[in-house]
């Protein structure tokens, strides 16, 4: 069966081949070693250095993080059901690098489930749970694998501290490991033969949004975003904005159109390139699809902390309020205050994601926000984002 979203590359297709087989094999220092004179970055969002937490886990355990509760992406689905080899030597080769006494495949989507339990070794246990938002946060993941529920627990310590069993545990997202199983198998170099001294390689883009059918790229680091959407759409002029990076990122301008495809760039725009997801959007309403996004993280927030439960809820309504034209002046201040007051509250990064929403409304659309009030929109209508595959194996 083949992957049920499309699959293209608009650079080297690094991550659409199988690692070679044979050849020597690399000592745990040689793969740390390789992984820094990359520049591998994590994939899961935050894009650390990869190397920096092999460094720093010695002895203890490891987690591939497949669980991919962003609504708007399928780049680990693809990985799992479509490269698993790959995923498996990235595995194999972070565990040998942090001398790993234990290994672990933590995922939710049934299908990617099944075709790894087939292909994964001995001494690999794969974990799976059922799909949430904040599954995929890195310490929902060492609970979930320890025997509990999947929700994000406070921080510090982080996993690579203290994880599993009080050990240290690395946690990295499965396109990171097959970044690293592509970094040993190419050497430093040659990855670097493309992408940008600061985000070198390729990485992996969903692409939806703007009536058209969701698309996964392998792009160059360093690309301008605009012509990701022009190869998407064939014309990148019917853009208005885009949910950039996943829901992490918040909303951005059709200017985002001119930005390199680089961490740096996206951070320096106040936004992410984080899992890769992209929602292009073609004249909706900021206001009403971000009432939709702040809906869906009140619906999938961890429901532990007050601070995020009543925040979410709180610019939740605020916002569905201005989309109907039933907001006052009080509530848009309020809900400035809200965003800027929730960063940093909570286990997970809910409330992070929340603020960061908020700001890109009132830092691109703060005209836009005050001209809802008490004026009923006829463009807020309602949004769906998410990315559903199939269910079956």
């Amino acid at each position: 069966m083949s992957f049920p979203v499309p699959v293209r590359s608009l650079g080297p297709a690094r991550l659409s081949a199988d690692p070679p087989a044979g050849g020597p094999e690399p000592t745990g220092e040689q793969i740390v070693e390789s992984a820094a004179a990359a520049g591998v970055q994590g994939r899961g969002g935050a894009g650390f250095p990869l190397a920096v937490k092999l460094r720093a886990v010695r002895s203890g355990f490891v987690i591939a993080n497949g669980e991919e509760g962003e609504p708007a992406s399928v780049k680990d689905r693809y990985l799992l059901r479509e490269r698993s080899s790959l995923v498996i030597r990235g595995l194999e080769l972070a565990a040998r690098a942090v001398d790993a006494e234990r290994a672990f495949l933590y995922l939710s989507d049934p299908v990617a489930a099944a075709r790894m339990g087939a292909a994964a070794p001995a001494g690999v246990e794969i974990v799976q749970v059922p799909p949430a938002y904040v599954a995929g946060e890195e310490t929902a993941a060492v609970r979930a694998v320890g025997g509990g529920p999947a929700l994000p627990s406070a921080k510090p310590p982080r996993p690579w501290q203290s994880g599993l069993g009080g050990r240290p545990t690395l946690v990295s997202n499965v396109e990171t490991l097959a970044q690293l199983a592509t970094a040993v198998h190419l050497g430093p170099e040659a990855y670097r033969a493309v992408g940008t001294g600061d985000s070198p390689g390729t990485f992996l883009a969903t692409v939806s949004g703007a009536a058209h059918a969701p698309t996964l790229y392998e792009v160059p680091y360093g690309m301008p975003f605009g012509e990701l959407v022009a190869h998407h759409l064939g014309s990148a002029a019917g853009v208005t904005g885009v949910i950039a990076g996943g829901f992490a990122g918040g909303l951005l301008p059709a200017s985002a159109l001119a930005l390199p495809m680089t961490h740096a760039d996206f951070s320096r725009a106040g936004s992410t390139l984080g899992c890769g997801a992209f929602v292009l959007l073609a004249g909706d309403c900021p206001i009403g699809v971000a009432a939709e996004m702040a809906r869906f993280f009140d619906e999938e927030n961890a429901r532990q902390c007050g601070s995020c439960v009543k925040g979410s809820a709180g610019v939740a309504a605020v916002l569905a309020r201005l989309g109907t034209g039933a907001a006052t002046g009080e509530d848009v201040e309020r809900l400035e205050r809200w965003g800027r007051g929730l960063a940093g509250r909570g286990n997970c990064a809910t409330p992070d994601a929340v603020s960061v929403l908020v700001g890109s409304l009132f830092r691109h659309h703060r005209e836009l926000v005050r001209a809802h009030v008490g004026a009923r929109c006829p463009r807020c209508a309602p949004h769906d984002f998410r990315i559903r595959l199939e269910e079956n194996p």
